[in-house]
């Protein structure tokens, strides 16, 4: 089997994170090898020691949602590709059969650099008032949408609505999934 490739897309607090464990699930209930590879992992890394050096507390996987954005223009105004080539070495290093990434954001440089390397674009939906429940329930320092204004010139190849309950969020994940390996 070559490596099934999925690119979860949506703004933040619609269930990409969810998703990406939905994912997970499927593969390894069919034995497959699985992995997350995030393209903002450099700046996950950057915000813990910009917080570090701040000498402020930063919860284990809070986002500053307005440091992150600000991370990334500055890496992108360097270096226009310097996320998506960082990725792609990451991927090229892992061996497992089902790969996700849960933050793709930008459609000019890194959704096409992922398109370039397999992978399948989920669109993830919900209600608008479900999504801001849920971004008040995660307690990051920030909030912002900035980064995700231009998130629909991605074209899906599948889209699922996440509005509902967990038990259907996850029997549509696992559906799509039948339906692509």
């Amino acid at each position: 089997m070559s490596a099934l490739r999925i690119a979860v897309v949506a703004p933040a607090g619609t269930g990409k994170s969810t998703c990406a464990g939905l994912i997970a699930e499927f593969a390894g209930a069919r034995g497959l090898s699985h992995a997350r590879v995030k393209l903002a992992a450099p700046l996950y890394d950057l915000q813990a020691e910009v917080y570090r050096r701040a000498g402020a507390p930063l919860a284990e996987g809070a986002q500053d949602q307005l440091l992150m954005e600000a991370l990334a223009d500055a890496m992108r105004r360097i270096r226009p590709t310097s996320l998506a080539d960082d990725f792609t070495r990451r991927l090229a290093s892992s061996p497992a059969q089902v790969v996700v990434n849960d933050d793709l954001r930008d459609p000019h440089v890194d959704a096409p650099v992922l398109r370039a390397h397999g992978f399948r674009v989920l669109r993830v939906t919900c209600d608008e008032d479900v999504r801001l429940k849920r971004l008040a329930e995660r307690g990051d320092p920030t909030r912002a949408d900035r980064s995700t204004r231009e998130i629909d010139l991605i074209t899906p190849d599948a889209v699922i609505d996440n509005s509902g309950d967990l038990d259907a969020y996850r029997t549509a994940v696992h559906d799509l999934l039948r339906s692509w390996l």
